[in-house]
């Protein structure tokens, strides 16, 4: 178990390193750079009737549309992380649900940080039996998986559109630092 508990604590570094440069990389982010549609068609964010609301068809379109920087952090914080936090322990960093997020970009950055900061603290008081517990029926095709699986999962989701950010970051200032 000692070795099972060693490579969790790798991952949680991991995750803390990844979560480190997409912090990093959303300093300055302005709300006009925040909901930037670089193409036609971007799935963003959008004021509803409801409140502001993230773009969504399910199933899932093929091929998959552009997104903006605020719809992956609603993606990364609520669509990925409070909905593991509240399915696997009970609370959400954000308070968001569903397609619910935010405007405003330091309004995103700052529940981001409190969705990787719930999901991590939840994740960082289990112990090697409960990392290594099944998730249960409740989690539909992933029942088999353990909580390791999960907090692998919510890296991967946070090093993978994180660094989407990072790319539209970039994208959008060549285009219009130029």
């Amino acid at each position: 178990m000692e070795a099972f508990m060693d490579v969790a604590a790798s991952v949680l570094a991991s995750y803390d390193q990844t979560w480190a440069q997409l912090r990093d990389r959303l300093a300055n982010l302005d709300d006009r750079e925040y909901l930037w549609e670089p193409v036609a068609g971007c799935w963003t964010v959008r004021g509803t009737a409801e409140g502001t609301q993230a773009d969504w068809a399910d199933p899932d379109p093929i091929p998959a549309p552009v997104t903006t920087i605020a719809w992956r952090t609603w993606h990364i914080a609520v669509d990925a992380l409070d909905s593991y936090s509240r399915r696997a322990f009970g609370m959400s960093g954000t308070g968001h649900t569903g397609r619910t997020w935010v405007s405003s970009a330091d309004e995103a950055a700052a529940l981001l940080r409190q969705a990787v900061d719930s999901f991590r603290t939840s994740m960082g008081r289990l112990d090697a039996a409960a990392l290594d517990r099944r998730l249960g029926a409740s989690w539909g095709d992933y029942a088999d998986h353990t909580y390791l699986d999960l907090l692998l999962h919510a890296h991967r989701e946070m090093t993978h559109h994180g660094a989407e950010i990072a790319l539209l970051r970039d994208l959008y200032h060549a285009r219009h630092d130029a």
